[in-house]
């Protein structure tokens, strides 16, 4: 009985403890090299493992860009994207995210890289973030310093991913997006500009379409390209893509602002942004000049990689950033039976 007193006492301190900690904003200070002398290859090593894989493939840069994206939206910069659930019950599995996410093998090759040399050191949301930033820098020559130390999540929950802005957004609807992310309505007309190396699927943009060519808001030969593209069965894994940017699609570069005025928004959340009083203005800033924009796209990845992540003590490193280590998912399990709805699924392999 003693030991059952015990063990309720130590069981009650953890709530308290775990209570006062949960709902609190992440109070982070990340850092420029922060592996310089734990692991320095660190950032090398995963730049490798970029550039191999974007000489095979162009199109995983901006696969990898969106990945970073998408995962910060969803319970912050924590590599909860990239959990994989047996179950089909993970972040990756909801339909905001599949079939349409791709990179998950590049992230692999490079954490299996860093891991050879500095075992347990490096986080996959850290490794998520520098090879989004060696994207941007193959595709638009453009690099930064990403301030590093995030640590990895340990719950992934498909429906948490209905919460990321969607292709059928209106103008109000991205902007509170953002928001909720503390992004402004600048930085979401900013970030929506790296949809100029992206690819699509029909099921994104065919039928929504359809409204636009009635009210006249896309370009009518441009739609029939899109019709003829698409099978009319076009379903969520329908597998034909198209390029967001018809001009430059391997190019990180401001030509998506300027196709935008032409009617050649490929989705309706692209088109929205000239629609709106409040962004047109940086619609038309950003395409006129292009240094302008890399700048701030610059800054706004940056200031995203630091949503609500987990550092310090937080979280933990995972071994695999497919599956949360095994001592984590109990933890979770826990965390959940103490707060129902706070721990949520650990989707592990």
């Amino acid at each position: 009985m003693a030991s059952c007193s015990k063990w309720l006492a130590g069981l009650m301190l953890l709530a308290a403890a775990l209570a006062c900690s949960l709902p609190a904003a992440s109070r982070a200070q990340l850092q420029v090299g922060f592996y310089n002398t734990s692991c320095p290859n660190a950032e090398a090593l995963v730049r490798q493992a970029v550039v191999a894989a974007v000489a095979n493939n162009s199109g995983l840069a901006a696969g990898l860009i969106r990945l970073h994206f998408h995962d910060c939206f969803v319970r912050g910069c924590d590599a909860s994207v990239l959990i994989f659930s047996p179950n089909g019950t993970a972040e990756r599995d909801a339909a905001p995210n599949n079939p349409s996410l791709r990179g998950f093998e590049v992230i692999d090759a490079a954490k299996a890289a860093v891991e050879a040399a500095c075992p347990r050191t490096v986080s996959c949301a850290d490794i998520l973030a520098f090879a989004a930033r060696d994207s941007v820098n193959l595709t638009g020559n453009s690099f930064y310093q990403v301030p590093a130390g995030r640590r990895d999540g340990n719950v992934s929950i498909d429906t948490d991913a209905f919460t990321l802005p969607g292709p059928n957004l209106t103008a109000t609807q991205l902007v509170d997006g953002f928001k909720l992310r503390n992004l402004t309505a600048e930085e979401m007309v900013i970030l929506s500009g790296s949809h100029t190396i992206g690819r699509s699927h029909c099921a994104s943009f065919l039928f929504k379409n359809r409204e636009r060519l009635a009210n006249g808001t896309i370009s009518p030969a441009y739609q029939a390209l899109l019709e003829a593209l698409c099978p009319p069965t076009t379903g969520q894994f329908t597998p034909i893509t198209t390029a967001i940017d018809v001009s430059t699609p391997a190019t990180l570069d401001n030509n998506y602002y300027k196709l935008l005025p032409l009617n050649l928004g490929l989705h309706f959340s692209d088109d929205q942004l000239i629609r709106n009083a409040t962004l047109l203005p940086f619609v038309d800033a950003f395409a006129a000049n292009e240094t302008l924009w890399k700048e701030k796209f610059v800054a706004a990845m940056i200031k995203m990689g630091n949503i609500d992540v987990l550092t310090g003590a937080r979280g933990e490193i995972r071994l695999n950033c497919s599956a949360v280590n095994p001592s984590s998912s109990s933890s979770a399990r826990m965390i959940e039976t103490i707060f129902p709805g706070a721990g949520g699924e650990v989707a592990a392999s």
